[in-house]
């Protein structure tokens, strides 16, 4: 795993973007910087065992280096289930592929608004919806919510914002906390805060719960979190 050391230069200065150099450091950046990611994990892993259907198709939407992918894959073992990670970052699906190229899965590089979702018992959006634009977002929801088969799932990880300013403000505090423990610098943290700053969009749990249930899902419920870090699941 190489190191995540891009902010101690000055770089990205058009924003946050998932090319190669952030590719090669993807796996150590987030597991420095998502307080409870390998929880997350460990439970898309367990629910995709309690809820990946026989014959149907599991999406990693967003997947990156396939970490989730991989979670689904392990989940679902001893189910004929197919494996789909689809990444629109080329950078992300080549290093991916080259990951995953002995494991019987499909990943794609495709802009997953645009991606069909079908036959789908599992689709998981991990710390994904947060980079699509605001307007986007219920279309891409109601896009899997009516993909998935009756009694599938949507299971979501997402940065969440906080209604109560002063609130949202600590949670805030408390994650640059945990990355300064997890060893990034005063500058590095500033750098990366800027660089994210109009390119990932949290928003509160109550509108993330409200817009899963206008986008047709029967029920959905906030399962973990940790700071401003937040897993939901819906279910169809």
């Amino acid at each position: 795993m190489n190191h995540d050391s891009i902010y101690t230069s000055d770089i990205h200065n058009n924003g946050f973007i998932f090319d190669d150099k952030v590719a090669s450091v993807f796996a150590d950046m987030i597991n420095r910087s998502v307080p409870g990611y390998a929880q997350t994990l460990q439970m898309v892993e367990l629910l995709a065992h309690h809820y990946a259907q026989d014959n149907s198709n599991l999406y990693d939407l967003g997947c990156s280096l396939g970490a989730a992918t991989m979670a689904l894959s392990r989940g679902s073992a001893g189910k004929t289930c197919s494996i789909i990670g689809v990444d629109n970052s080329p950078a992300m699906v080549e290093r991916c592929k080259n990951t995953l190229q002995n494991e019987d899965i499909e990943i794609t590089c495709q802009n997953i608004l645009e991606m069909e979702i079908t036959n789908a018992s599992v689709v998981v959006l991990n710390f994904v919806l947060q980079f699509i634009e605001r307007d986007k977002r219920l279309m891409l929801l109601e896009n899997i919510q009516q993909g998935l088969k009756p009694g599938g799932i949507l299971i979501i990880s997402e940065k969440i914002a906080f209604s109560d300013t002063s609130e949202n403000r600590r949670q805030i505090a408390l994650h640059e906390a945990f990355k300064r423990a997890q060893g990034y610098s005063e500058l590095e943290i500033s750098r990366k805060r800027t660089a994210l700053e109009h390119v990932l969009i949290p928003e509160t749990l109550d509108i993330h719960h409200a817009r899963l249930k206008q986008a047709g899902f029967t029920s959905s419920d906030t399962w973990f979190q940790c700071f401003n870090f937040s897993s939901m699941i819906a279910i169809k």
